[in-house]
């Protein structure tokens, strides 16, 4: 654990317990669920400081902190979170949930259904963006948060954030979205659907009821990963960490490597690791989760319109070496907002760390979400 970044330090996760019945987009309804979640910071007594993350398609609640002394890893975005750092939580009061049909604590495949007993495996219902953000505002609810002072996300957790921004908008004060689409590419789809593919072809697989007949379809999900990880970088950003250097041992006498090249190396070890820490089944269903968002399906397809119903300011980056999500999605977004009037701040982030440049540490971007989080909450 380093506390010497300016980290939250120890967090623990927090359970909330929802005996109300939830009824997914699909009709589908579970009885009762948990979300697991993570706070930082303290609620004000106004409750006009709080502030949701939303995390991406391999995210979860911890999003910064230490969940023990042993830790070396904080949460998956530490870099933003903390005191003084741009999202201040010596001033916000920070809320970022696993979200419904994932793997780490939220009802999802690899947790029981009280129905069978079993895990709910391939059972699960499938969940929709707008879905989570309902479930969401549910978690505010039971917290005792009447209004997000801001709702942030990148990638899918932009997605989030913007459909928050339409379908709830008198809940949403500022709207950030960090390397998001207004809905996915042909391309975007098809590279999900490899992903699953892999998945699926696995012959543990078992239809999606591999826990219960103890087995796991870890070379699906492997390569679903070494996919996905893949699509998420940049041939500039690879080039600089890879070129084209040898693993090294290649060739040395007794070496019966399968790969000689560290890009090789880098990605199987990327696949191996997640294989065995996410679940297939989420995998799955956040991969077609993300195929089913439209933000303007409501409208009739029309974003200007489904944008004229939000009432917060909004902060719309993209990373200029991002290719799957590239700038002119984000610049959709601004254009959209600038039509339906409404307050807009875009930014385009130079970097050669593609999608995943709103994960990374860059001293523009981190100046630039700061600079803009200072006017969140209450002054």
């Amino acid at each position: 654990m380093n506390l010497s970044d300016g980290s939250v330090g120890l967090v623990t996760p927090q359970v909330a317990h929802f005996d109300e019945p939830f009824t997914f987009s699909s009709g589908a309804v579970l009885h009762s669920h948990e979300l697991v979640y993570e706070t930082y910071g303290q609620l004000n007594h106004a409750g006009d400081n709080a502030v949701l993350i939303c995390h991406a398609l391999s995210g979860s609640h911890h999003a910064a902190g230490y969940h023990s002394e042993e830790d070396r890893r904080p949460g998956w975005w530490d870099l933003a979170i903390g005191p003084g750092k741009p999202i201040d939580t010596n001033r916000l009061y920070v809320v970022c949930s696993n979200n419904l049909g994932c793997c780490d604590g939220s009802s999802g495949p690899n947790t029981i259904n009280p129905a069978t007993k079993e895990p709910w495996g391939g059972a699960f219902p499938q969940p929709q963006v707008k879905d989570w953000v309902r479930s969401q505002k549910r978690l505010a609810e039971h917290l005792n948060i009447p209004r997000w002072a801001a709702v942030i996300g990148g990638s899918l957790g932009g997605m989030q954030a913007l459909q928050w921004a339409v379908d709830f908008p008198d809940w949403v004060e500022h709207c950030i979205a960090l390397a998001a689409a207004p809905g996915l590419t042909a391309q975007n789809i098809a590279f999900n659907e490899i992903a699953r593919h892999a998945i699926l072809s696995d012959p543990d697989w078992c239809h999606g009821d591999y826990l219960a007949q103890g087995k796991l379809p870890t070379r699906g999900v492997a390569l679903a990963r070494m996919v996905g990880h893949l699509t998420y970088m940049s041939a500039d950003g690879m080039s600089d960490r890879f070129g084209r250097e040898l693993r090294e041992g290649s060739f040395a006498p007794g070496d019966n490597s399968e790969w000689v090249f560290q890009v090789e190396s880098y990605l199987r070890h990327q696949g191996a690791r997640f294989s065995t820490q996410f679940d297939a089944n989420t995998y799955v269903l956040m991969t077609r989760a993300l195929d089913l968002f439209e933000l303007a399906a409501d409208y009739k397809s029309d974003l200007v319109a489904a944008l004229s119903v939000a009432e917060a300011d909004f902060l719309i980056a993209s990373f200029s070496s991002d290719w799957r999500f590239p700038p002119q999605r984000s610049i959709e977004i601004r254009d959209a907002l600038l039509a339906a009037g409404k307050p807009v701040t875009y930014a385009n982030i130079d970097t050669d760390n593609g999608h995943d440049g709103f994960l990374l540490p860059n001293p523009t971007y981190e100046a630039l979400l700061s600079a803009w989080m200072c006017r969140v909450g209450p002054s």
